[in-house]
């Protein structure tokens, strides 16, 4: 007869091993197909979604619906959700609508108070649950969005911010809560002039180049018309799927010098690359994009995608590789089979905002080197969908199309939704921070 003792050894052997099993490798399959399109209600921290292109519906599936939600304060017992493990606390509140998050190499937490026309630094100690420091660095600039630290490393020089019509930079010394001085004009005009408005900025190739996101003007480039001196001549002189007129240098990335020269266009057809990013690893350039409206439910899909110099993403011609948006169907078959098709296709009308890289050391190992968006929420869907952070999944630096649930909850009810994410960044203590410009407050995620 078995000795009782060794049973349970063998239990617990067991047990021991089932613990130790990765969380992603014990989670359940994504939802694939049309389970993962959804809504609001089937959200919750762990769910994983795979969208393709084979899975999109015909333009005019479902009609297209204006079904923006309505803003309340939060409710007191509201907490965003987070997965097991995880713990979410309330870090700033009273803001006038954080938008941007960046963090300094000393820790100082940068955000752009967008409407304001400010940019404000917290300041926490390692670990420190609230700020005590929170001042106004610098104001009166233009809807300010993207801000970089110039050159990377542990010593900038420069604290660059992108306003919506032109980049400034001001002379930083590490610790600096104020401006030293008047904000330096590096680049004077950017494209403008209505249509979306934010402006990410980033460094690459060592600091030697100066990448500039820049939104549609329009939805889908409507009444744009033909280039001067004709198609083909346009096609001849710029680069490969470059819109004109009213859009020229619009729906791309730009790109420019430190200092503000040899502008020229990085990638273009993106509509609206609002979170630009550079992973820590790989070097590669992402952007968080919003795609266009007015197609039904379930187009187009929002994307989060690593971003190729030279490379044509298919606005407005086409969406998702060679779709053809109906209304312009026929005009670019020369582009049919030249559009990069993005990585991984996020739920549509989602609006894609603030995107970075995890490179903290206080997450589980897994969680190393993953995306992290923020999904503002949608307006042109019928069942409300975004409202939350998502993991984007990478698998040696290369996205496997996959994206999870991180943290959700800001959703009330069909109408009301309390907290609209926007900015993420990885703070020095390796927690992630999660601004809101809704009800205006930051959160921290820690595990």
């Amino acid at each position: 007869m078995r000795q009782p003792l060794n049973w349970n050894k063998a239990a617990l052997a067991l047990v021991c091993g089932l613990a130790s099993i990765s969380p992603v490798l014990a989670q359940s399959p994504p939802l694939e197909g049309q389970k993962a399109f959804g809504d609001w209600r089937a959200d919750k921290p762990g769910t994983v979604r795979r969208l393709t292109p084979a899975d999109l519906p015909k333009p005019g599936a479902t009609p297209s619906t204006a079904n923006g939600s309505h803003s309340v304060p939060r409710p007191a017992s509201a907490t965003p959700q987070a997965p097991a493990g995880f713990k979410v606390e309330l870090f700033a509140e009273g803001l006038s609508g954080p938008r941007i998050l960046r963090v300094a190499p000393n820790g100082d937490i940068f955000m752009a108070e967008t409407r304001a026309g400010r940019i404000r630094i917290l300041r926490a100690p390692d670990g420190g649950s609230k700020p005590d420091v929170n001042e106004i660095y610098a104001s009166g600039l233009k809807q300010p969005f993207g801000i970089a630290f110039f050159p990377s490393g542990d010593n900038p020089q420069w604290v660059y911010v992108a306003n919506t019509d032109s980049v400034v930079r001001f002379p930083y010394k590490s610790g600096d809560i104020k401006a030293s001085g008047k904000p330096e004009v590096v680049v004077a005009a950017l494209p403008a002039g209505g249509g979306h408005s934010t402006r990410d900025i980033a460094f690459i190739n060592g600091d030697k180049r100066m990448l500039i996101s820049v939104g549609s003007a329009s939805n889908v480039a409507e009444g744009m018309g033909a280039p001067a001196g004709g198609l083909p001549v346009w096609s001849s002189q710029h680069p490969l799927g470059a819109s004109w007129g009213y859009e020229t240098d619009r729906a791309a990335v730009m790109a420019f010098d430190p200092d503000g020269k040899n502008a020229g266009l990085f990638a273009t057809g993106i509509r609206n690359c609002v979170g630009l990013a550079v992973h820590p690893t790989t070097g590669d350039v992402w952007c968080s994009t919003n795609e266009r409206d007015g197609l039904g439910d379930d187009l187009v899909p929002d994307y989060v995608t690593r971003v190729k110099e030279g490379a044509f993403y298919g606005w407005p011609w086409f969406y998702i590789g060679d779709h053809e948006d109906p209304r312009h169907a026929g005009e670019r078959p020369d582009l049919k089979d030249k559009i990069t098709v993005p990585d991984v296709l996020i739920q549509p009308h989602s609006a894609s905002l603030g995107l970075t890289f995890y490179n903290g050391n206080a997450f589980p190992a897994e969680y190393r080197g993953d995306g992290f968006a923020a999904e503002h929420g949608s307006w042109n869907r019928s069942k409300r969908t975004g409202y939350k952070i998502v993991r984007i999944r990478l698998k040696d630096g290369i996205p496997t199309g996959a994206y999870e649930d991180f943290i959700t909850g800001f959703v009330v009810n069909d109408s009301d939704v309390w907290g609209r994410p926007v900015g993420v960044a990885v703070a020095h203590d390796g927690a992630l921070l999660i601004s809101e410009d809704s009800s205006g407050t930051i959160w921290r995620v820690t595990h």
